[in-house]
């Protein structure tokens, strides 16, 4: 059985992720912050129906913590396989405004996490290991005012998971980014006023499912996928096409 580490796995995109993994099998620890409800009952929901799952509350914008949820997962499962870094806050604002406390919580959740995840990671994983980082279409399209520090966050993230990718290849360990367009979440739920001009927007005319962006990470860590690495994927509906 392959063990997985999934961060901010608790709703949204990170609980499809949990779930999907678990239903392909894995064992499953996934990392909370502010979501001690939805994770237990994830947890307890994944190990009713036979899976094995475990919620650990862990604050990316903390290194140690990072480094504990590692830690921990390694020492309830005894291995680990697989890293999924779903955890990621957004933050809007012009340059004239944006508080340089924002931007720096920014950096430490969605960029310096990723850094010490995948370092505390690579430490117990052995041939075939999966790594795969969540970024977003705007690492490619800023699109909207006031989403300078967002974006650079994210093609941060795209310009690391190449580096990291060739670091780690001798050792059989792939490392990928999936960059997700407008999904249908608790950010951009049908009642929130922004959602029917980003539709609009959209190509194909929807917002993406969580779901679908699970299929895509589930395919990234198989085995069908070991000779994919380095590669950031796209999954937006045609938004950046």
């Amino acid at each position: 059985m392959k063990v997985a580490l999934v961060t901010g796995g608790a709703r949204g995109i990170g609980a499809a992720i949990v779930k999907r993994l678990a239903k392909d099998g894995a064992a499953v620890a996934f990392t909370y912050v502010s979501s001690p409800d939805k994770a237990n009952d994830l947890a307890a929901t994944i190990n009713a129906s036979g899976g094995k799952a475990l919620a650990i509350k862990a604050d990316s914008a903390d290194a140690a913590a990072v480094q504990g949820a590692v830690e921990q997962t390694v020492a309830h499962f005894g291995q680990l396989d697989i890293l999924v870094n779903s955890a990621g806050i957004l933050g809007m604002g012009s340059v004239e405004d944006f508080s340089l406390e924002q931007f720096d919580r920014m950096l430490s959740v969605n960029v310096r996490a990723v850094f010490v995840a995948v370092q505390a990671a690579v430490k117990h994983m052995k041939e075939g290991g999966r790594i795969v980082t969540l970024g977003s279409v705007s690492g490619l399209r800023v699109g909207f005012p006031g989403s300078s520090t967002y974006s650079m966050n994210k093609a941060a993230v795209a310009t690391m998971v190449r580096g990291f990718a060739l670091d780690l290849a001798t050792r059989g360990i792939t490392v990928n980014n999936v960059q997700p367009g407008p999904i249908e979440t608790d950010m951009n739920g049908p009642d929130q006023p922004h959602v029917p001009h980003v539709r609009a927007m959209m190509p194909v005319k929807r917002l993406g499912q969580p779901e679908e962006v699970a299929g895509m990470v589930a395919y990234l860590v198989s085995e069908e996928a070991a000779f994919v690495t380095g590669a950031s994927f796209t999954i937006d509906g045609g938004f950046s096409a």
